[in-house]
């Protein structure tokens, strides 16, 4: 037996393990590790069925090669030559606009994922890309990148010093934290009352985190910009405002807020009108305190807007960039920019329905417009890393539809899903691990500085690709380099890029050396622990690869310091109070006062043991409370007539569901989890545990008008009594596998 540890790769808390393996190199067990110093031996349900996880039979081992609906397996040779084939076809017939790219959530988790995303789309010479991005999280992206000048200016709550938390559309207590990487996120809460200090949650359901917080207040979904305008204005109309950081705009901002009192708003967002009066006051009153949403806010109407009024009341109230209010972590890492600086948006438009660019990337809610419209630049190839848009992408089934008209279409993922079925070729990585693990992204929005690195638990295989080497070799294809492409030359080449930046940087270990001495310095074993080892030595510690494998556990890099003079970009050097690109979407907003509240609108759903679409072949996480339900408030079931059966209609789709009363929604809400409809799946057990699909119900024509991301929060649904389905197991259709044919 031996023991490993590594940092789980699973949600956005980078919690230490420790693993223990049988000399066959099975699982044992997965506990926390105690010696991490961020996460201090804290594990969830996820990290602890990693073992299962990894070891899943379901997941594919080889390459899978379609041919009308039969599956066969391939070798790799084969597969990338049929990629090639493919690929290089729709290009030659169509012109590289006719290519696509979309990034799933887990690539933003691999360091192959992160460091071969810019290649890859380099390589395509498309505009058409896409990630999980505008699924979401780019509300915050735009945001902060008109009010600082940084598309990654992300401040997090200071959770171990503050001393008032307001938590808005956020349920960490199940999330562990989103664009917030805090492990043990429920314990930091009940030490943040221990010492004397308040939370509120404000959420259209009482949840998990609700339940450890010193008041909830129920806010009708879609409206927490107007809640928070309403606090903006009675911070500015009560004098109640504190700046400690060169500000413009504050006489345009307190013109914005003028029509959005408490009195106004109150009757629509549904937060008393005194509630609101109240948080403005404690909130300023408060020694530090910190604002914080996250996904709720950002897959709803307005997301842009409400991202923005977070920041403004951190800033009005003193607790921008403040010990105990909200602060920029440092990562230990070369910080590199995502995105352009100054930031800026709309550098091209979608085809069809002219959407604006952001962060790179296009709406993922126009991918279907993009495969079905005719005309020159029509999508007709696809390349998707890690994503399952029939379940994840709004209006979920058009799409699907969509990526079946597709000439070509690969993919890069370990299982045959409800997306992957309709690729041509599937390219499955290895297990997680076999692979290296730095979070790369997460470590820039921890609560405290830190690092840690984790090599691969086991070894790849004979064989077997490293996630790295399919991405490079996709790269070549895609640069017209061929299928049999080094991809070692697409390696030494990021590298390069890397020390050419260090050479500009004086002080830096690589400053003034030639390439080969550069290079020389560079210690691990593929290309991306050489990338990493050079972002280590140019960031601002000093760290080497060497050094981090010296410390298994972690390292603390220590508490967070004010460092906004380090990140903002804006042309005068203070936060932009009120971007003149937010003068629309404000006036919209002001409408919104006048308009009409839907009888029923839908909301999504965090699950503990739930991630995505892809934990749910894990029989251990599956069952109890992680169920497909739709949450209704008893009041709602009574009025309506409901029994254990309900039908949801939405602009897009109906879907019949398991109804659960619950009185910790909201009376004129419902919820659904996200991530279910596994009916039919090759997933064993993901298909006898199907749910629905809740993205039947969303709808892909609405988005945030200023970051492109979709609206899954707040679509009006109608709720009606259904009859049980037939109580008969799913079919199951497991892939036809014919023998595999040598390159």
């Amino acid at each position: 037996m031996r023991t490993a540890h590594r940092t789980c790769p699973i949600c956005d808390a980078v919690c230490g393990l420790q693993i223990e393996l049988d000399d066959d190199e099975k699982v044992l067990s997965v506990r926390g590790d105690r010696d991490d110093p961020l996460s201090k031996g804290y594990i969830c349900p996820k990290g602890a069925s990693l073992g299962r996880i990894d070891e899943d039979p379901d997941r594919l081992r080889v390459p899978m090669i379609r041919t009308g609906d039969q599956w066969r397996e391939a070798s790799w040779d084969e597969a990338f030559e049929a990629v090639e084939t493919g690929l290089m076809g729709v290009i030659g017939r169509h012109g590289r606009q006719s290519v696509a790219a979309y990034f799933g959530n887990p690539t933003f988790h691999t360091m192959g994922g992160i460091f071969y995303r810019g290649p890859l789309s380099q390589s395509l010479g498309t505009t058409n890309l896409y990630s999980a991005g505008t699924i979401d999280q780019l509300p915050k992206h735009v945001a902060v990148g008109l009010m600082f000048g940084s598309g990654t200016a992300i401040s997090v709550p200071d959770l171990d010093r503050t001393e008032y938390l307001l938590i808005l559309g956020a349920n960490p207590a199940e999330s562990h934290g989103s664009l917030c990487a805090a492990p043990d996120f429920p314990g930091r809460l009940k030490a943040l009352r221990a010492r004397g200090g308040r939370i509120v949650v404000v959420d259209p359901r009482r949840t998990r985190t609700a339940d450890l917080a010193d008041e909830h207040l129920f806010v009708r979904p879609g409206t927490d910009s107007l809640l928070l305008f309403a606090l903006v204005h009675t911070l500015l109309a009560e004098d109640l405002v504190t700046l400690r950081v060169a500000t413009e705009g504050l006489d345009e901002l307190r013109s914005h807020a003028r029509p959005f009192t408490p009195e106004a708003v109150a009757p629509v967002c549904g937060v008393p009108a005194g509630d609101i009066v109240r948080l403005a006051r404690e909130l300023a009153a408060a020694p530090a305190a910190a604002v914080y949403t996250r996904m709720g806010t950002s897959t709803a109407d307005f997301g842009t807007l409400t991202q923005w009024l977070v920041d403004v009341i951190n800033t009005l109230t003193g607790n921008l960039d403040r010990p105990g209010g909200v602060m920029f972590p440092k990562p230990a890492t070369l910080e590199m920019p995502w995105g352009p600086r100054p930031f800026t948006s709309g550098r091209w438009h979608s085809r069809v329905k002219n959407y604006p660019e952001a962060m790179g990337e296009l709406p993922v809610a126009t991918l279907a417009d993009e495969i079905e419209t005719p005309g020159e630049g029509q999508v007709r190839a696809l390349i998707s890393i890690a994503g399952n848009l029939a379940l994840s992408a709004p209006n979920g089934p058009r799409l699907a539809r969509a990526l079946g008209d597709l000439e070509f279409m690969v993919c890069v993922d370990p299982y045959l899903n409800e997306t992957t079925k309709y690729a041509d070729v599937i390219l499955p990585p290895p297990r997680m691990m076999q692979m290296p693990h730095y979070d790369l992204l997460l470590l820039t929005v921890t609560v405290r500085n830190y690092t840690r690195f984790s090599p691969p638990v086991l070894p790849l295989e004979p064989g077997q690709l490293s996630e790295a080497e399919i991405m490079a070799r996709l790269s070549l294809i895609a640069a017209g380099a061929g299928a049999h492409a080094d991809p070692a030359q697409l390696d030494e080449a990021v590298i390069g890029q890397l020390l050419g930046i260090g050479a500009q940087i004086p002080g830096s270990p690589f400053h003034g050396l030639e390439a080969a001495e550069a290079r020389a310095l560079l210690v691990g074993d593929s290309g991306p622990e050489l990338m990493l080892d050079a972002m280590l030595r140019l960031g601002p510690y000093g760290l080497s690869l060497e050094e981090l494998r010296r410390h298994p556990n972690g390292l603390d890099l220590g508490a967070l310091e004010p460092r906004l003079a380090e990140v903002i970009d804006t042309e005068s050097g203070a936060v932009r109070l009120a971007p003149v690109e937010l003068g629309p979407e404000i006036e919209r907003l002001g409408a919104r006062l006048a308009a009409p509240t839907p009888p029923m609108l839908l909301i999504g759903r965090r699950q503990l043991r739930s991630n995505n679409s892809w934990l749910h072949n894990v029989p251990s996480l599956v069952g109890g409370s992680n169920r497909c339900t739709l949450h209704i408030h008893p009041d709602d079931v009574a009025r309506l007539g409901l029994d254990t059966h309900a039908r949801v209609t939405s602009a897009t789709g109906d879907l019949v569901v398991p109804v659960e009363p619950n009185e910790a929604i909201m009376p004129g809400v419902v919820s659904l989890p996200h991530g279910w409809g596994h009916s039919g799946s090759a997933q064993r057990t993901a298909a006898a545990h199907p749910g629905v699909n809740a993205n039947a119900l969303t709808d892909d024509s609405t988005i945030d008008a200023l970051s492109g991301n979709a609206v899954f929060n707040g679509a009006p649904v109608t709720v009606g009594p259904a009859p049980a389905p037939a109580d008969e197991a799913p079919p199951v259709h497991e892939p036809v596998l014919l023998p595999v044919f040598a390159a």
